[in-house]
Formats: structure tokens, C-alpha cells, sequence
């Protein structure tokens, strides 16, 4: 049984199963991305309405944008005491820079830390012991299963990496045109808590998690006693450079008095400067990453239509 698995026409059916599988759950994504964020606006834009009734931050908006805990994972977390030996003293910080606010979020990070490097090991001893060659030695088995204990220890690290990476590009593809909307609200005589209130209601079409620290600032702008936290805690959640010089700009101009407009002007654009950069380095780097796919893939074709017609001639002439 264990040969058959590795059958070369049983190996085929299983990718291609695999491969069509594939492509229907990613025609399914598509339509579910688009369903996902017409819903994720829908909920920032409700929140706006919430923030501009009254600082419900405590109760109703509290419970939309934070969620409460699975039962079975925050009692694995209590039982275990996982806080006390896997949690980090940035893990909250990191947790909030992808995304995941509340005490579930720091329940579910906590939980897969400890999850996930036993499934990783228990999938490595089932696969070797299992599904793979019995004459394989047992120090390649064991390295195997220590590198996968190690990646499974990794994993949510990893995941989280890579949440934060996309979302704070989303953002800072979208914080230029947040910040030429900011600059219109100010000078058009408006306070810092409705221009924030404006932006996120307009940049939600360009990236919603913008529109959701919008969302948040507006709300902490409303409730805290001390501006100043509402605004570190921004640059802290985005974690983008120009939103910390933004919260510089603001700190600076409501403790000193001075001009925000031009302040703001001037940080738009070295914002847009910045993103015009980024988009001149991602078009740099594209002819190195095109030369081995036009190599192995454009080449050979090219190669086939040039030589083929002579080949075929000389073969009638044989």
C-alpha cells in the first residue's frame, strides 16, 4: 500500500485533482474577497455613524471591532498558563500593527504558538512512519522532524509577519491622498477629530484598514484625556514612518501653536515623494525578475518557431 501511494499514474490523478481543485478555490476567493470587502466597508462606515453619535467606544463599537474569545482556546490558554511562558512583551504591539485588537486576538496568537508545533511534529512523524520509505535512516527522520517542530514554532510568527507587511502596504499606498484630505479639512476649518472622522469616511475606498485607524483615532480623540496618547497610538497601530512624522506634526502644533497647514503640506508631500519612489524601485527591479521566466518559458518557443520550419524541411528532403 505504502508503494502504491507513489504510483507515477496515481501521482498524476492526485495533481491533477489538486490542480483543478486549486483553480475553482480561487475563482471561490475572488468572489468571496469582493463579498469581503463590500461587508468590511459596510462595517467601517457603521462605526463612523456610531463614533459621530457619541463615544460608544465602551459598549456598541467596542463589540463590532473586537470580538470575544473562543471558549475552548482561552480555556487551553488559562489552563496551561500560556501568558506566562509564550507571550512576548511586544506580542500585543505586533498583534495590534496586523490587525488583531482585544484580549482574543492575544488568546488565539498564544494558543496557535502552542498548537502549532505539535501538529507540525505529529504531521512529520506521520509522514515518515506512515507514507514514507521505511529505509530512510533515523537521523534524516529526525532532523526532519526537529526542522518541523521548528516551523511549526515559527508559523504564527510568520503568519503574523505577513498580515502586517500586507496591510500596512495597503496603507501606505492610501496615506498620501489620506493626508492631502487631512490638509483640505484643516485649512477648511475643521478640528482634528472631524478631519479624522472625514478622512476615514473617504479613504475606506482605498484601503479599509486605513479607514479603520481613522475609525479608532477618532474614537480614542473622543474619549482619552491625554490627545497626545490617541495619536502615538496611531503611528503605533499603522506603523508607517509618515504616520509617525503626521503624529510629530500634531503633537508639534498643538503644544507649541504652530501653522499645521504648511506642516501638513510639506509631509503630503514628501508622502507622495516617497510612494512615487517605491513605485520607480518595484519597476526597476522588473526586467532581473523577467530574465529567468523569458529564459526558461519564451526562449525554447522562440527557439521552436525559428527552427522548426527548417527542420521539417530537411526532414521531406530525407
Amino acid at each position: 500500500m505504502r508503494y502504491e501511494l507513489f504510483d507515477p499514474s496515481f501521482l498524476k490523478s492526485v495533481l491533477a485533482a489538486v490542480a483543478v481543485s486549486a483553480m475553482f478555490a480561487m475563482v471561490g476567493l475572488f468572489f468571496a474577497s469582493n463579498d469581503d470587502y463590500a461587508k468590511r466597508r459596510k462595517s467601517v462606515l457603521s462605526e463612523r455613524e456610531k463614533f459621530r453619535q457619541g463615544g460608544r467606544m465602551q459598549n456598541g463599537s467596542q463589540k463590532a471591532l473586537r470580538q470575544e474569545a473562543n471558549a475552548y482556546m482561552k480555556d487551553v490558554v488559562e489552563r496551561f498558563s500560556l501568558s506566562t511562558w509564550l507571550n512576548t512583551e511586544d506580542a500585543r504591539d505586533r498583534l495590534a500593527m496586523a490587525g488583531y485588537r482585544g484580549p482574543q486576538a492575544e488568546i488565539a496568537f498564544l494558543f496557535f504558538r502552542a498548537v502549532s508545533p505539535i501538529a507540525f511534529l505529529i504531521a512529520a512523524i506521520l509522514y515518515f512512519y506512515v507514507l514514507g520509505d521505511p529505509d530512510t535512516e533515523f537521523m534524516t527522520e529526525a532532523g526532519a522532524c526537529v526542522a518541523a517542530l521548528y516551523a511549526g514554532i515559527k508559523a504564527p510568527e510568520l503568519f503574523l509577519s505577513n498580515v502586517t507587511a500586507k496591510r500596512q502596504q495597503s496603507m501606505r499606498r492610501a496615506f498620501p491622498d489620506a493626508l492631502d484630505l487631512m490638509l483640505i479639512c484643516v485649512e477648511a476649518g475643521m478640528s482634528i477629530e472631524a478631519a479624522f472622522r472625514k478622512v476615514g469616511q473617504e479613504v475606506g475606498s482605498q484601503s479599509i484598514e486605513l479607514a479603520q485607524e481613522f475609525a479608532l483615532a477618532t474614537a480614542e480623540l473622543s474619549y482619552l484625556p491625554d490627545r497626545r496618547t490617541a495619536y502615538n497610538n496611531f503611528a503605533a497601530r499603522t506603523g508607517l514612518a509618515a504616520a509617525k512624522q503626521v503624529v510629530t506634526v500634531l503633537i508639534q502644533a498643538e503644544k507649541y501653536g504652530t501653522p499645521l497647514g504648511q506642516a501638513l503640506r510639506v509631509t503630503a508631500q514628501e508622502s507622495r515623494d516617497a510612494r512615487l519612489m517605491e513605485a520607480e524601485k518595484a519597476a526597476a527591479a522588473l526586467p532581473p525578475k523577467l530574465t529567468v521566466p523569458m529564459i526558461i518559458f519564451f526562449l525554447p518557443v522562440l527557439m521552436l518557431v525559428v527552427l522548426a520550419p527548417a527542420a521539417i524541411q530537411i526532414v521531406h528532403m530525407n
